[in-house]
């Protein structure tokens, strides 16, 4: 029974330990806060707790204390329930509506939080039938109970839709909800209208319109529009207290009316009112109130998104609404409210590009046509008031706001280019350029150049459309091209003109007439000081490399030269997109010259290489050597010359020549990790690219990738295994019977090192290892299935598997589970295998031997780690093993599951509970295929409900970690 505490008691007793853990909360050093925060973790799930929170709501404790309490009791209804014989339960249900009515005058945040408590408590006491009626009627009807009932009735339909966190089946919530809130939708929407009509302060009370738009879901719309609740809210609008409320109620009315077949009537009442609203615009942006007109932009912005299907095919009737959404958008002279525009002209191009909006589509180009030119002026940098090189006067937050902003206006010009054409937004960019031209240009010096934020914005603009132009495009690019190369050199200028020309090389590789002038402005820029533009240099030189690579093959010498004195001066981002540039010219060379231009290009960097590593004494000198590794790489990773099979292979002829030298740094440096790294990627990229060919080097690298494996304890040496066992794998052409044994026997030794360092450290001490050598494992099973299975080894893996689910990291417990679902696939005739072949019987019964010895305890790992330690993004790999097991062998997976939670904490679980989880899974294993699907569904009930009951934090606890809270009536 729950036993309240008298009022005027004092904070003393029982609840003594509770309130001064919380003041060590905020006033105590690190390890007392700490053993706090365990205390009151475990005081709120414990039984003791529904007694004392209430003692502690209705003594003379803080307000800080009592919210404490609230939030406690709120987390002890949800989940905790069961601890309360369910006679007594009415008795609590009269506790909280009296502490309800000893707050009704607040502190608010205390009397939400009862409210809260009073909803879901409402939810699972199912023989309350008149929750609403007896709340109101018990609150009364004085001024001070009206809050306290409009949060509770916000509140409800709130907690209902949240109902799955409740223990109750889901035909029992569904006949909850109606009880709750359809019964009640009139009745509600009765007491809002008598409520509103009481007193003009009433009308305007932002909780009124909450409740509103809390209740939309449940009461039909059309109910609240045809009512007086609409007059209401359209004139909390022109009050600054509810006009915010006011806002969301009239955006979340338009999106109950986005089914617009449905809401003909509806949107025909509601939207006259809302163009009606159309003034506001101007004299919100007259009077410099953002945030007015932040929520004027939205209501014209979110109509237009509910109603989007209409506008296309009624584009007269609904023009205004249109044309009202692109006066905010040309208004927003602070770029504050615009954003919110970008999603209704988005979703009207997705109608107006269709066939049968083609009528609608021609009523609206002049309207997008504006709409570009308003992103025009948008687009463009501020005026600064005197620093030119600061633009944002130090705000890095503001500046980096408006590069992000910009991309997203981009974005708006690409929906532009798909409704008007290419071409016509195009011919914008141009005007805008020679209008800038004809005015400016001969003002421009080297050191001043007269407003360029009006050429650098339709630069910029010009770069975004560049993904929506095509290759063929000979109208307006050919005019444009000549001119970018004529802008001045002012850094802006310059950086947007690199960018446009780097995003265009598709098209200039088509008008190989206009290559030479672009490349030479590209050359040139990585002579200027700045390092932005030197970074963009690079980005653009490799799009013109890889998309202009044939243009430029007779350059290639001369490239290299290029290459070869400016990389220095590069920083690394830009050193290797430079990198990836120029292989990508080498690689369409023809196969007899790619030795001797590997040779060329990368002799250079392997001298440079080797200079660093015997430099390389500290770890910044060892860092450079792993990033001058990975220039190297990328030339392996491009360079990839076709060559007849029996013929030798020029990049493995270059990977032999450097072979000894990477395997001399790894050797000296076996114990720095990105260089282990970085020549393992290396080494794998041999693999990846130039495949069966690599057989001559495959015995020198096995070697060095089992000692440095041994050595190092690090999984990068499983990356190159696992590229190995694709390549080589029993179903490859070209790949001899003894290759493939030697390659088995390779990976089984690095298995064995695995399960020697498995045995000797705990996993929680090689997670990063655990997870590449599962990874490894997965490609073992898919492309040596029988080898791997018949091996004496796969059992000792697979226990190994099953001990790594206790570690709590996402990447290698999936890795694992994968690796887990994998094998149990193979006990089936379905395994996920790279052949076609049936899975042999002896496979089948080797695997079902393993899982009947195993499974026990695969099933309590797996259980345990769904309720308790697995992070959230393994629950479905954690399930889908469960299935497996339930779909190979169901009974004896019922046994180990029934087993499993019976060994669950005294208290944690009933009796009835598990019972009722059993018979569950019984009764859907008896239906068979479909049967099973809603067996995984049970398991993840159960286990979710578990996780939330008694291993998931309790809200509360960081409220006291964090400022002491302000407390409003």
């Amino acid at each position: 029974m729950v036993v309240m505490a008298t009022n005027g008691s004092s904070p003393t007793g029982a609840f003594a330990p509770v309130l001064n853990a919380m003041s060590t909360m905020r006033v105590g050093q690190r390890e007392q806060k700490k053993a706090a925060h365990q205390y009151l973790e475990s005081f709120q799930k414990s039984a003791e707790a529904w007694q004392i929170t209430i003692g502690i709501l209705s003594s003379e404790a803080d307000a800080e204390a009592k919210l404490f309490a609230a939030t406690t009791l709120r987390g002890k209804i949800t989940y905790d329930v069961g601890q309360i014989p369910a006679d007594a339960l009415p008795a609590l249900r009269n506790q909280v509506l009296e502490l309800l009515k000893s707050f009704a005058t607040g502190p608010r945040p205390i009397r939400v939080q009862l409210c809260v408590c009073l909803a879901i408590l409402a939810i699972q006491m199912t023989g309350w039938k008149d929750v609403v009626p007896m709340v109101v009627s018990t609150l009364g009807n004085d001024a001070e109970s009206h809050a306290c009932i409009l949060d509770f009735l916000k509140v409800l339909p709130e907690e209902v839709t949240e109902g799955r966190k409740i223990n109750l089946t889901e035909d029992e919530l569904q006949q909850r909800t109606q009880e709750l809130l359809g019964d009640n939708a009139a009745l509600v929407v009765q007491l809002l209208i008598s409520y509103a009509q009481s007193s003009d302060s009433a009308a305007t009370n932002p909780q009124l319109l909450e409740v509103i738009t809390s209740w939309l879901r449940e009461v039909p719309v059309a109910d609240v529009v045809s009512s007086p609740l609409l007059n209401v809210v359209f004139s909390a609008l022109d009050n600054d207290r509810s006009f915010e409320a006011a806002t969301d109620c009239l955006c979340a009315i338009f999106k109950e009316t986005r089914e617009v077949d449905e809401y003909v009537s509806t949107i025909q009442i509601l939207l006259p009112r809302v163009v009606a609203l159309r003034p506001r615009i101007a004299q919100a942006q007259q009077q410099e109130d953002t945030e007015a007109f932040k929520g004027i932009t939205r209501i014209f912005a979110e109509a237009g998104e509910a109603w989007v299907v209409l506008i296309a095919r009624e584009p007269v009737g609904f023009r205004p609404l249109v044309e009202a959404v692109l006066e905010c958008a040309a208004r927003d002279l602070d770029r504050e409210a615009i954003a919110l525009t970008f999603i209704f002209w988005y979703e009207l191009k997705l109608y107006l590009i269709l066939e049968k909006y083609i009528e609608a589509r021609m009523q609206y180009v002049d309207i997008y046509s504006k709409l570009v030119d308003v992103m025009l002026k948008q687009l463009e940098y501020p005026t600064p008031d005197g620093n030119e090189s600061d633009l944002f006067d130090g705000d890095r937050e503001a500046e980096e706001k408006f590069r992000e902003f910009r991309h997203h206006m981009g974005d708006v010009l690409k929906d532009c280019c798909e409704i008007m054409g290419v071409t016509q937004c195009l011919s914008k960019v141009l005007d805008a350029i020679k209008a800038w031209m004809g005015k400016y240009a001969n003002q421009a010096t080297a050191s001043s150049v007269p407003y360029w934020q009006q050429l650098e914005a339709p630069l910029f603009s010009m770069r975004a459309m560049g993904r929506m132009v095509d290759k063929d495009e000979d109208i307006i690019l050919p005019q444009i091209m000549p001119l970018l190369v004529q802008i001045p050199p002012h850094e802006k200028l310059r950086f947007a003109t690199i960018m446009v020309l780097g995003r265009y090389t598709e098209w200039t590789s088509n008008h190989p007439e206009l290559l030479e002038p672009q490349f030479t402005y590209i050359v040139g820029s990585f002579e200027t000081d700045s390092k932005e533009i030197i970074r963009a240099a690079a980005m653009s030189m490799k799009f013109f490399c890889t998309d202009c690579k044939h243009l430029l093959s007779g350059q290639v010498v001369q490239l290299q030269r290029f290459y070869d004195q400016t990389l220095d001066k590069l920083p690394n981002v830009s050193q290797e997109e430079l990198t990836e540039g120029v292989a990508s010219v080498v690689a369409v060379q023809p196969p007899d010259q790619i030795l001797g231009l590997l040779k060329m290009y990368c002799d250079p960097l392997v001298t440079r290489l080797m200079a660093l590593a015997n430099q390389a004494t500290d770890d910044d000198g060892k860092l450079a050597v792993a990033d001058h590794l990975q220039l190297i790489t990328m030339f392996i990773q491009i360079v990839t010359p076709y060559v007849e099979p029996g013929h030798e292979n020029p990049g493995v002829q270059y990977c032999q020549e450097i072979f000894p030298i990477l395997a001399t740094i790894l050797e000296n440096f076996i114990t720095f990790t990105p260089i282990c790294e970085r020549i393992c990627r290396n080494w794998r990229y041999m693999i990846i690219s130039y495949r069966t060919a690599m057989a001559p080097l495959l015995p020198q690298m096995a070697n060095k990738l089992a000692n440095g494996f041994a050595t190092s304890k690090q999984g990068c040496f499983l990356w190159v295994t696992s590229a190995i066992l694709r390549e080589f794998s029993e179903d490859r052409e070209h790949v001899d019977e003894q290759t493939t044994e030697a390659i088995y026997a390779f990976f089984e030794a690095q298995s064995t090192n695995m399960l020697r360092m498995m045995s000797d450290l705990p996993p929680q001490d090689l997670p990063d290892v655990i997870e590449d050598f599962y990874r490894l494992l997965l490609d073992a099973l898919l492309y040596y299935p029988h080898k791997l299975i018949r091996s004496d080894l796969f059992s000792p893996i697979f226990q190994a598997a099953v001990s790594a689910l206790a570690l709590e990291q996402r990447d290698p417990l999936n890795a694992t589970l994968h690796y887990i679902r994998d094998v149990i696939g193979y006990g089936g005739d379905n395994p996920p295998s790279s052949s076609n072949s049936p899975n042999p019987a002896e496979i089948k019964h080797t695997v079902q031997q393993l899982l009947l010895a195993n499974g026990e305890t695969l099933v309590k790992q797996i259980l345990a780690g769904m309720m308790i330690t697995f992070p959230d993004d393994c629950f479905t790999d954690g399930s889908g093993a469960l299935l497996g097991l339930f779909e190979l062998m169901p009974q004896q997976t019922g046994g180990w599951v029934d087993k499993t939670v019976r060994m669950l904490p005294t208290g944690t679980v009933s009796e009835p509970e598990i019972n009722r989880l059993m018979t569950g899974i019984r009764e859907r294993l008896s239906l068979g295929t479909d049967g099973l699907r809603k067996v995984r569904s049970l398991l993840q009930d159960f286990t979710n409900s578990y996780r939330r009951r008694y291993v998931a934090p309790r809200d509360g606890l960081g409220r006291l970690e964090a400022e002491r809270f302000h407390f409003n009536a």
